[in-house]
């Protein structure tokens, strides 16, 4: 068997759990909650507004991850807050499991701007500069006790922490430390599914996903 197919076997393998929706998908993306702008009561740390951002292969990164709509985390180690993709509602990433989880497939074609997460001047990443981000050097590290992984070549790098993500169906936590997923503003040829960068101790790729997941978002700079 070949490298190639081994690869693609575990990617399946991974992403199987919440790619088997079945006959009850048309009816999940039926069943659509009022969308409104509110929080999760619990955060992981202080929140930031200001960032010089680091500029990567010709992209501009925020040095820290978006906590609340608005409002970057403290320092590069925290997680911040999980996203829906072209939702603005946060979740945590401590509890493992959480009240009001909207299972329903986000509806648009893209990232709307009044849904951007993103603190002003920022803006979520295209599919492009995910790629640009996943072409650079990166290395698994552990960083003031968390574990993630560094882009880029110093003194031009960011780290992104390994925040887990949150399961399609129910919102579950998993992979807290072990894998980071974060959103890109670009949705696939298949309306459901959206780009996101995923990472963990070996690997880095550029995929597309059920856009109902909770992952991370690492904004850009709109300049």
């Amino acid at each position: 068997m070949t490298k190639k197919i081994l690869i693609t076997l575990f990617i399946l393998a991974l992403f199987a759990s919440c790619g088997t929706r079945g006959g009850n998908n048309a009816e999940q993306q039926t069943d659509i909650y009022e969308e409104e702008i509110f929080f999760d009561e619990k955060e992981i740390c202080e929140t930031a507004t200001f960032d010089e951002g680091v500029v990567i292969n010709g992209v501009r990164w925020a040095t820290r991850n978006v906590d609340m709509p608005g409002t970057f985390a403290e320092t590069p180690e925290c997680f911040g807050m999980l996203f829906q993709w072209n939702r603005k509602r946060t979740w945590n990433t401590v509890d493992e499991k959480v009240e009001g989880w909207n299972n329903s497939i986000p509806e648009g074609t893209a990232w709307y701007a009044e849904n951007d997460p993103c603190p002003e001047g920022w803006r979520v990443p295209t599919e492009k500069e995910l790629r640009l981000l996943n072409e650079v050097n990166s290395e698994w590290i552990t960083q003031n006790g968390v574990d993630g992984r560094i882009f880029g070549t110093a003194p031009n790098q960011i780290f992104l922490p390994a925040a887990g993500w949150r399961f399609c169906y129910d919102g579950t936590l998993v992979n807290v430390g072990e894998r980071g997923l974060y959103w890109g503003s670009t949705q696939g040829t298949i309306a459901e599914r959206s780009v996101f960068l995923w990472f963990h101790s070996c690997v880095v790729y550029v995929l597309w996903y059920w856009s109902d997941r909770g992952h991370s978002v690492r904004c850009v700079s709109i300049n």
